[in-house]
């Protein structure tokens, strides 16, 4: 089992050396306000794929321990599930609800592509499939785009099928069955992901609080 721990050394240099990421990009556009994040943490198995989330961090510092976090997250993730994808992750800095716009996810796409295909972004919390057409104008990088236009869309629905199924798996370790009848549930957030477990599970688990 891998332990994902908080990272320890305050230094820029000594955070991406502690979890070995590979590359930390910075990027900032003074006249879209873009400030955003993106970590590749391991190529090995293949270009780092991870999605994109945006968010208001309470700091930088926040920001920089969530994206290698993740990204360390998205290589193991990738290597379990035989993929032949590397991790890595991106954030981009503010309110999703009112500094979001086209050029800001534009100009975000632009430093995507200059990464020349060793990191694919997708959609991820603060993001939709609606953002990733606009991040497609740019490059070709991005996964996730709606499925009028070939891809596989908003991924919510089976992100919250994988939660279920862990729920399964862990109770399986804890109680010896991996059934949820009688048991109870905390959803905690109920954004894309927890409002569609929320109602699938009233048919599974129905002590749900």
């Amino acid at each position: 089992m891998v332990e994902i721990q908080e990272l320890t050394d305050t230094s820029v240099f000594g955070q991406i050396a502690e979890h070995q990421h590979e590359q930390v990009v910075f990027c900032h556009d003074h006249e879209t306000g873009l400030k955003a994040i993106i970590g590749i943490h391991n190529t090995v198995l293949g270009p780092a794929l991870g999605g994109t989330r945006m968010w208001e961090y309470a700091s930088d510092a926040d920001a920089l321990n969530d994206v290698l976090r993740l990204s360390r997250g998205m290589t193991y993730k990738a290597a379990i599930s035989g993929l032949n994808l590397g991790g890595g992750k991106a954030v981009i800095i503010g309110d999703a609800k009112t500094q979001k716009t086209e050029a800001l996810l534009r100009k975000f796409g632009r430093f995507v592509k200059n990464l020349n295909g060793k990191y694919i972004t997708a959609e991820d919390v603060g993001m939709t499939t609606k953002d990733m057409q606009y991040i497609r104008m740019e490059t070709k990088h991005v996964a996730g785009l709606p499925e009028s236009m070939g891809g596989s869309g908003d991924p919510s629905p089976v992100t919250a099928f994988g939660t279920y199924m862990g729920m399964k798996a862990a109770a399986k370790k804890a109680f010896g069955s991996d059934s949820l009848a009688g048991k109870r549930i905390a959803v905690q957030g109920v954004g894309h992901v927890g409002a569609i477990y929320w109602s699938t599970s009233l048919r599974r688990a129905p002590k749900l609080c």
